[in-house]
Protein backbone atom coordinates (compact mmCIF):
# COMPACT_ATOMS: atom_id res chain seq x y z
CA UNK A 1 0.00 0.00 0.00
CA UNK A 2 2.82 2.41 0.86
CA UNK A 3 4.53 1.60 -2.43
CA UNK A 4 1.33 2.32 -4.38
CA UNK A 5 0.88 5.68 -2.67
CA UNK A 6 4.53 6.62 -3.24
CA UNK A 7 4.31 5.64 -6.89
CA UNK A 8 1.41 8.06 -7.37
CA UNK A 9 3.43 10.91 -5.85
CA UNK A 10 6.88 10.12 -7.25
CA UNK A 11 7.18 7.13 -9.61
CA UNK A 12 10.95 7.45 -9.90
CA UNK A 13 11.49 7.42 -6.15
CA UNK A 14 9.10 4.50 -5.75
CA UNK A 15 11.01 2.44 -8.30
CA UNK A 16 14.34 3.29 -6.69
CA UNK A 17 13.03 2.26 -3.26
CA UNK A 18 11.62 -1.00 -4.56
CA UNK A 19 14.90 -1.81 -6.34
CA UNK A 20 16.79 -1.21 -3.12
CA UNK A 21 14.44 -3.47 -1.17
CA UNK A 22 14.69 -6.27 -3.73
CA UNK A 23 18.47 -5.97 -3.76
CA UNK A 24 18.63 -6.22 0.01
CA UNK A 25 16.17 -9.09 0.42
CA UNK A 26 16.75 -11.16 -2.73
CA UNK A 27 14.18 -11.40 -5.50
CA UNK A 28 13.12 -14.92 -4.50
CA UNK A 29 11.53 -13.59 -1.32
CA UNK A 30 9.12 -11.56 -3.43
CA UNK A 31 7.86 -14.33 -5.67
CA UNK A 32 4.16 -14.81 -5.02
CA UNK A 33 3.07 -18.44 -5.08
CA UNK A 34 -0.61 -19.13 -5.88
CA UNK A 35 -1.21 -21.03 -2.63
CA UNK A 36 -3.57 -19.70 0.03
CA UNK A 37 -0.72 -18.55 2.29
CA UNK A 38 1.86 -17.94 -0.44
CA UNK A 39 4.09 -20.74 0.86
CA UNK A 40 5.24 -23.85 -1.03
CA UNK A 41 2.79 -26.72 -1.13
CA UNK A 42 2.94 -29.38 1.58
CA UNK A 43 4.04 -32.88 0.54
CA UNK A 44 2.14 -35.53 2.48
CA UNK A 45 3.48 -39.09 2.44
CA UNK A 46 0.29 -41.04 1.76
CA UNK A 47 0.24 -44.06 4.09
CA UNK A 48 3.99 -43.60 4.47
CA UNK A 49 6.22 -44.67 1.59
CA UNK A 50 3.41 -46.78 0.18
CA UNK A 51 4.86 -46.75 -3.31
CA UNK A 52 7.84 -48.86 -2.34
CA UNK A 53 7.04 -50.59 0.97
CA UNK A 54 3.88 -52.17 2.42
CA UNK A 55 1.74 -49.22 3.43
CA UNK A 56 1.14 -47.98 6.98
CA UNK A 57 3.88 -50.13 8.49
CA UNK A 58 6.55 -48.81 10.82
CA UNK A 59 9.11 -49.19 8.04
CA UNK A 60 6.96 -47.34 5.50
CA UNK A 61 6.66 -44.36 7.82
CA UNK A 62 10.38 -44.44 8.60
CA UNK A 63 11.15 -44.40 4.86
CA UNK A 64 8.81 -41.44 4.29
CA UNK A 65 10.57 -39.51 7.05
CA UNK A 66 13.94 -40.34 5.47
CA UNK A 67 12.65 -39.09 2.11
CA UNK A 68 11.95 -35.70 3.68
CA UNK A 69 8.14 -35.63 3.62
CA UNK A 70 6.54 -32.59 5.25
CA UNK A 71 3.77 -34.75 6.73
CA UNK A 72 3.00 -38.44 7.07
CA UNK A 73 -0.49 -39.84 6.81
CA UNK A 74 -1.94 -42.70 8.83
CA UNK A 75 -5.51 -43.86 8.41
CA UNK A 76 -7.03 -44.68 11.78
CA UNK A 77 -8.93 -47.85 12.66
CA UNK A 78 -9.45 -49.48 16.04
CA UNK A 79 -8.53 -52.86 17.48
CA UNK A 80 -10.91 -54.84 19.69
CA UNK A 81 -9.14 -53.51 22.78
CA UNK A 82 -9.55 -49.92 21.64
CA UNK A 83 -6.02 -49.21 20.40
CA UNK A 84 -5.79 -46.94 17.36
CA UNK A 85 -3.71 -48.41 14.54
CA UNK A 86 -2.67 -47.25 11.09
CA UNK A 87 -4.67 -49.12 8.47
CA UNK A 88 -6.60 -47.94 5.44
CA UNK A 89 -9.39 -50.47 5.84
CA UNK A 90 -11.00 -52.15 8.83
CA UNK A 91 -10.87 -55.30 6.70
CA UNK A 92 -7.39 -56.70 7.26
CA UNK A 93 -7.68 -58.99 4.23
CA UNK A 94 -6.96 -56.04 1.94
CA UNK A 95 -3.52 -55.07 3.24
CA UNK A 96 -2.14 -57.76 5.57
CA UNK A 97 -1.13 -61.43 5.42
CA UNK A 98 -3.92 -62.44 7.83
CA UNK A 99 -5.17 -65.08 5.37
CA UNK A 100 -1.89 -66.94 5.85
CA UNK A 101 -2.38 -67.21 9.61
CA UNK A 102 -4.30 -70.44 10.29
CA UNK A 103 -4.71 -69.48 13.95
CA UNK A 104 -7.12 -66.75 12.82
CA UNK A 105 -9.08 -68.76 10.27
CA UNK A 106 -12.17 -68.77 12.50
CA UNK A 107 -12.20 -64.97 12.65
CA UNK A 108 -13.18 -64.68 9.00
CA UNK A 109 -16.68 -63.30 8.59
CA UNK A 110 -18.95 -61.11 6.46
CA UNK A 111 -19.61 -57.55 7.59
CA UNK A 112 -21.17 -54.40 6.14
CA UNK A 113 -18.72 -51.50 6.01
CA UNK A 114 -20.36 -48.21 5.03
CA UNK A 115 -23.12 -50.20 3.35
CA UNK A 116 -20.68 -52.38 1.37
CA UNK A 117 -20.80 -56.08 2.25
CA UNK A 118 -17.26 -57.42 2.71
CA UNK A 119 -15.83 -60.81 3.59
CA UNK A 120 -12.60 -60.94 5.54
CA UNK A 121 -10.95 -60.39 8.87
CA UNK A 122 -11.74 -57.16 10.68
CA UNK A 123 -9.47 -55.17 12.97
CA UNK A 124 -12.21 -54.79 15.57
CA UNK A 125 -12.12 -58.56 16.12
CA UNK A 126 -8.40 -58.56 17.01
CA UNK A 127 -6.43 -57.31 19.99
CA UNK A 128 -3.35 -55.20 19.39
CA UNK A 129 -1.14 -58.13 20.39
CA UNK A 130 -2.79 -60.23 17.68
CA UNK A 131 -2.57 -57.44 15.13
CA UNK A 132 1.17 -57.19 15.79
CA UNK A 133 1.64 -60.80 14.64
CA UNK A 134 0.45 -59.83 11.15
CA UNK A 135 2.56 -58.40 8.36
CA UNK A 136 1.62 -55.69 5.89
CA UNK A 137 1.43 -56.45 2.18
CA UNK A 138 1.59 -54.29 -0.93
CA UNK A 139 -1.87 -53.38 -2.22
CA UNK A 140 -0.68 -52.79 -5.80
CA UNK A 141 0.53 -55.70 -7.91
CA UNK A 142 2.93 -53.42 -9.83
CA UNK A 143 4.79 -52.50 -6.66
CA UNK A 144 7.53 -54.48 -4.88
CA UNK A 145 6.20 -57.70 -3.36
CA UNK A 146 9.37 -58.95 -1.68
CA UNK A 147 8.58 -57.14 1.57
CA UNK A 148 5.14 -58.70 2.02
CA UNK A 149 4.61 -60.04 5.53
CA UNK A 150 7.93 -58.71 6.83
CA UNK A 151 6.86 -55.38 8.33
CA UNK A 152 4.43 -54.82 11.19
CA UNK A 153 1.39 -52.56 11.40
CA UNK A 154 2.08 -49.26 13.15
CA UNK A 155 0.00 -47.87 15.99
CA UNK A 156 -0.89 -44.18 15.94
CA UNK A 157 1.20 -43.75 19.09
CA UNK A 158 4.20 -45.21 17.28
CA UNK A 159 3.69 -42.76 14.41
CA UNK A 160 3.58 -39.85 16.85
CA UNK A 161 6.74 -41.12 18.56
CA UNK A 162 8.54 -41.45 15.21
CA UNK A 163 7.70 -37.87 14.30
CA UNK A 164 8.91 -36.58 17.65
CA UNK A 165 12.16 -38.54 17.39
CA UNK A 166 12.86 -37.38 13.84
CA UNK A 167 14.10 -33.97 14.90
CA UNK A 168 12.31 -32.42 11.92
CA UNK A 169 9.08 -30.37 11.80
CA UNK A 170 6.92 -33.15 10.37
CA UNK A 171 3.14 -33.01 10.61
CA UNK A 172 0.84 -35.86 11.57
CA UNK A 173 -1.92 -35.96 8.93
CA UNK A 174 -4.39 -38.53 10.24
CA UNK A 175 -7.77 -39.70 8.94
CA UNK A 176 -10.62 -40.99 11.04
CA UNK A 177 -11.49 -43.99 8.88
CA UNK A 178 -15.10 -45.14 8.63
CA UNK A 179 -16.07 -43.28 11.82
CA UNK A 180 -19.77 -44.19 11.67
CA UNK A 181 -18.87 -47.85 11.16
CA UNK A 182 -16.55 -47.77 14.16
CA UNK A 183 -19.25 -46.13 16.25
CA UNK A 184 -21.68 -48.87 15.21
CA UNK A 185 -19.10 -51.46 16.30
CA UNK A 186 -18.78 -49.83 19.72
CA UNK A 187 -15.28 -48.62 18.94
CA UNK A 188 -15.54 -44.84 18.34
CA UNK A 189 -12.32 -43.19 17.22
CA UNK A 190 -12.46 -39.49 17.98
CA UNK A 191 -12.09 -39.33 21.78
CA UNK A 192 -9.21 -41.80 21.78
CA UNK A 193 -7.49 -39.78 19.06
CA UNK A 194 -7.90 -36.53 20.95
CA UNK A 195 -6.51 -38.21 24.08
CA UNK A 196 -3.38 -39.27 22.17
CA UNK A 197 -2.92 -35.76 20.79
CA UNK A 198 -3.43 -34.15 24.19
CA UNK A 199 -0.86 -36.49 25.75
CA UNK A 200 1.57 -35.55 22.97
CA UNK A 201 0.97 -31.83 23.56
CA UNK A 202 -0.52 -31.58 20.08
CA UNK A 203 -4.14 -30.59 20.64
CA UNK A 204 -4.03 -26.91 19.75
CA UNK A 205 -3.94 -24.66 16.72
CA UNK A 206 -0.15 -24.51 16.53
CA UNK A 207 0.29 -28.29 16.70
CA UNK A 208 1.82 -30.10 13.71
CA UNK A 209 -1.46 -31.91 13.16
CA UNK A 210 -4.08 -32.19 10.42
CA UNK A 211 -7.15 -34.36 11.00
CA UNK A 212 -9.22 -35.41 8.00
CA UNK A 213 -12.36 -37.38 7.33
CA UNK A 214 -14.84 -38.09 4.57
CA UNK A 215 -17.61 -37.76 7.16
CA UNK A 216 -18.45 -34.17 8.20
CA UNK A 217 -19.90 -35.48 11.44
CA UNK A 218 -16.51 -36.75 12.60
CA UNK A 219 -14.88 -33.38 12.00
CA UNK A 220 -17.74 -31.53 13.67
CA UNK A 221 -17.43 -33.83 16.68
CA UNK A 222 -13.71 -33.11 16.97
CA UNK A 223 -14.34 -29.37 16.80
CA UNK A 224 -17.21 -29.69 19.25
CA UNK A 225 -14.87 -31.30 21.76
CA UNK A 226 -12.85 -28.10 21.75
CA UNK A 227 -9.99 -29.20 19.55
CA UNK A 228 -8.48 -26.38 17.50
CA UNK A 229 -6.18 -28.50 15.32
CA UNK A 230 -6.47 -28.09 11.56
CA UNK A 231 -9.43 -30.05 10.14
CA UNK A 232 -9.82 -31.19 6.54
CA UNK A 233 -12.96 -32.32 4.71
CA UNK A 234 -12.16 -35.11 2.26
CA UNK A 235 -14.18 -35.18 -0.97
CA UNK A 236 -14.57 -38.41 -2.92
CA UNK A 237 -16.12 -39.76 -6.12
CA UNK A 238 -16.40 -43.25 -7.56
CA UNK A 239 -14.59 -42.84 -10.88
CA UNK A 240 -14.28 -40.84 -14.09
CA UNK A 241 -16.38 -41.55 -17.16
CA UNK A 242 -13.50 -41.68 -19.65
CA UNK A 243 -15.88 -40.93 -22.52
CA UNK A 244 -16.70 -37.50 -21.12
CA UNK A 245 -14.33 -36.74 -18.27
CA UNK A 246 -17.27 -36.36 -15.89
CA UNK A 247 -16.96 -37.75 -12.38
CA UNK A 248 -19.25 -40.65 -11.52
CA UNK A 249 -20.87 -41.41 -8.17
CA UNK A 250 -21.76 -44.86 -6.87
CA UNK A 251 -22.03 -46.16 -3.31
CA UNK A 252 -20.08 -46.20 -1.10
CA UNK A 253 -18.17 -43.38 -2.84
CA UNK A 254 -21.16 -41.25 -3.72
CA UNK A 255 -21.69 -39.38 -0.44
CA UNK A 256 -20.38 -39.31 3.14
CA UNK A 257 -21.70 -42.35 4.98
CA UNK A 258 -23.05 -40.22 7.81
CA UNK A 259 -25.06 -38.32 5.18
CA UNK A 260 -26.37 -41.61 3.81
CA UNK A 261 -27.37 -42.71 7.32
CA UNK A 262 -29.17 -39.41 7.89
CA UNK A 263 -31.04 -39.60 4.59
CA UNK A 264 -29.13 -36.67 3.06
CA UNK A 265 -29.31 -37.29 -0.70
CA UNK A 266 -26.58 -34.85 -1.69
CA UNK A 267 -23.51 -36.23 -3.44
CA UNK A 268 -19.91 -35.41 -2.64
CA UNK A 269 -20.05 -33.05 -5.63
CA UNK A 270 -22.27 -30.72 -3.58
CA UNK A 271 -19.24 -29.96 -1.43
CA UNK A 272 -17.32 -28.26 -4.26
CA UNK A 273 -20.03 -25.70 -5.03
CA UNK A 274 -19.71 -22.21 -3.52
CA UNK A 275 -22.46 -23.09 -1.04
CA UNK A 276 -20.79 -26.37 -0.19
CA UNK A 277 -17.41 -24.74 0.37
CA UNK A 278 -19.02 -22.09 2.58
CA UNK A 279 -20.63 -24.84 4.64
CA UNK A 280 -17.30 -26.66 5.03
CA UNK A 281 -15.68 -23.44 6.22
CA UNK A 282 -18.01 -23.45 9.24
CA UNK A 283 -16.30 -26.53 10.70
CA UNK A 284 -13.04 -27.15 8.80
CA UNK A 285 -9.94 -25.35 7.55
CA UNK A 286 -9.36 -27.06 4.24
CA UNK A 287 -10.52 -29.63 1.73
CA UNK A 288 -8.91 -32.80 0.47
CA UNK A 289 -10.56 -33.48 -2.90
CA UNK A 290 -9.80 -36.34 -5.25
CA UNK A 291 -7.48 -34.73 -7.78
CA UNK A 292 -9.96 -35.31 -10.61
CA UNK A 293 -12.14 -32.56 -9.15
CA UNK A 294 -9.31 -30.21 -10.17
CA UNK A 295 -8.00 -31.79 -13.37
CA UNK A 296 -10.05 -34.55 -14.96
CA UNK A 297 -9.17 -36.76 -17.93
CA UNK A 298 -10.94 -37.99 -21.05
CA UNK A 299 -10.17 -40.77 -23.49
CA UNK A 300 -10.73 -41.13 -27.21
CA UNK A 301 -13.98 -42.81 -28.22
CA UNK A 302 -13.61 -45.21 -31.13
CA UNK A 303 -16.06 -46.06 -33.89
CA UNK A 304 -17.39 -48.87 -31.70
CA UNK A 305 -18.41 -46.35 -29.06
CA UNK A 306 -15.80 -47.58 -26.61
CA UNK A 307 -12.82 -45.75 -25.15
CA UNK A 308 -9.81 -46.59 -27.31
CA UNK A 309 -6.64 -48.31 -26.15
CA UNK A 310 -4.53 -45.49 -27.58
CA UNK A 311 -1.12 -46.80 -26.48
CA UNK A 312 -1.91 -50.34 -27.60
CA UNK A 313 -0.94 -52.10 -24.40
CA UNK A 314 -4.14 -54.14 -24.29
CA UNK A 315 -5.62 -52.14 -21.42
CA UNK A 316 -7.73 -49.00 -21.20
CA UNK A 317 -6.70 -46.73 -18.35
CA UNK A 318 -5.58 -43.18 -17.67
CA UNK A 319 -2.49 -43.64 -19.84
CA UNK A 320 -4.92 -43.59 -22.80
CA UNK A 321 -6.42 -40.25 -21.80
CA UNK A 322 -5.70 -36.55 -22.08
CA UNK A 323 -6.23 -33.99 -19.35
CA UNK A 324 -9.11 -31.54 -19.51
CA UNK A 325 -8.91 -27.86 -18.64
CA UNK A 326 -8.59 -27.33 -14.88
CA UNK A 327 -11.69 -26.46 -12.93
CA UNK A 328 -11.95 -23.40 -10.70
CA UNK A 329 -12.02 -25.45 -7.49
CA UNK A 330 -8.65 -24.27 -6.15
CA UNK A 331 -9.59 -20.62 -6.65
CA UNK A 332 -13.10 -21.16 -5.31
CA UNK A 333 -11.79 -22.86 -2.18
CA UNK A 334 -9.20 -20.14 -1.62
CA UNK A 335 -11.91 -17.52 -1.99
CA UNK A 336 -13.80 -19.35 0.76
CA UNK A 337 -10.71 -19.28 2.97
CA UNK A 338 -10.00 -23.00 2.62
CA UNK A 339 -6.69 -24.63 1.72
CA UNK A 340 -6.67 -27.43 -0.87
CA UNK A 341 -4.80 -30.74 -0.49
CA UNK A 342 -5.76 -33.12 -3.35
CA UNK A 343 -5.09 -36.88 -3.40
CA UNK A 344 -3.50 -39.24 -4.51
CA UNK A 345 -0.47 -38.83 -6.77
CA UNK A 346 1.36 -41.94 -7.94
CA UNK A 347 4.19 -42.84 -10.31
CA UNK A 348 2.77 -45.82 -12.19
CA UNK A 349 2.43 -45.21 -15.92
CA UNK A 350 -1.16 -46.47 -16.00
CA UNK A 351 -2.12 -43.60 -13.71
CA UNK A 352 -0.57 -40.81 -15.80
CA UNK A 353 -2.49 -39.09 -18.59
CA UNK A 354 -0.74 -39.09 -21.96
CA UNK A 355 -0.10 -35.32 -21.64
CA UNK A 356 2.51 -36.03 -18.99
CA UNK A 357 4.51 -38.22 -21.41
CA UNK A 358 5.19 -40.76 -18.70
CA UNK A 359 6.79 -38.22 -16.36
CA UNK A 360 5.18 -38.13 -12.89
CA UNK A 361 6.88 -34.81 -12.14
CA UNK A 362 4.89 -33.16 -14.93
CA UNK A 363 1.63 -33.89 -13.14
CA UNK A 364 2.94 -32.56 -9.83
CA UNK A 365 4.17 -29.37 -11.47
CA UNK A 366 0.79 -28.74 -13.08
CA UNK A 367 -0.94 -28.95 -9.71
CA UNK A 368 1.71 -26.84 -7.96
CA UNK A 369 1.20 -24.16 -10.62
CA UNK A 370 -2.57 -24.32 -10.06
CA UNK A 371 -2.00 -23.28 -6.46
CA UNK A 372 -2.75 -26.41 -4.45
CA UNK A 373 -1.59 -25.94 -0.87
CA UNK A 374 -0.43 -29.50 -0.49
CA UNK A 375 -0.93 -32.95 -1.97
CA UNK A 376 -0.85 -36.62 -1.05
CA UNK A 377 1.67 -38.88 -2.73
CA UNK A 378 2.61 -42.55 -2.50
CA UNK A 379 6.03 -41.42 -3.72
CA UNK A 380 6.96 -38.46 -1.53
CA UNK A 381 10.50 -38.35 -2.92
CA UNK A 382 9.15 -37.72 -6.43
CA UNK A 383 6.73 -35.08 -5.16
CA UNK A 384 9.52 -33.30 -3.30
CA UNK A 385 11.84 -33.38 -6.31
CA UNK A 386 9.09 -31.99 -8.55
CA UNK A 387 8.38 -29.24 -6.02
CA UNK A 388 12.05 -28.25 -5.89
CA UNK A 389 12.17 -28.02 -9.68
CA UNK A 390 8.92 -26.03 -9.79
CA UNK A 391 10.10 -23.55 -7.15
CA UNK A 392 13.38 -23.08 -9.02
CA UNK A 393 11.54 -22.51 -12.28
CA UNK A 394 9.36 -19.78 -10.77
CA UNK A 395 12.30 -18.16 -8.96
CA UNK A 396 11.14 -18.84 -5.44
Amino acid sequence: MLYVQLRKLNPGLASACMAAVLSACGSGDWVSLPTLDGKPALVVAHRGAGGTLPEETVEAYARAIEQGADAIEPDIVSTRDGVLIARHDPNLAFSTDVAKHPEFADRKRTLSVDGEVQEGWFAGDFTLAEIKTLGGISTDAERPQEFNGKYKIATIQEVIDMIKKSGRPIALYAETKNPTFHRQQGLPLEDKLLALLTAAGWNDRSAPVYLQSFEPGSLKYLRGKGSTVKLVQLIDADDVDLKTGALTFAAPYDRPYDWAQAGDKRLFSAMVTPAGLAEIKTYADGIGPWKRYIVSVRGTVGADGKVADVNGDGKVNEADTSTLAPTTLVTDAHNAGLFVHPYTFRNEQRRLAADYKGAPKAEYKQFYALGVDGLFSDFADTALAARAEYLKQVGY
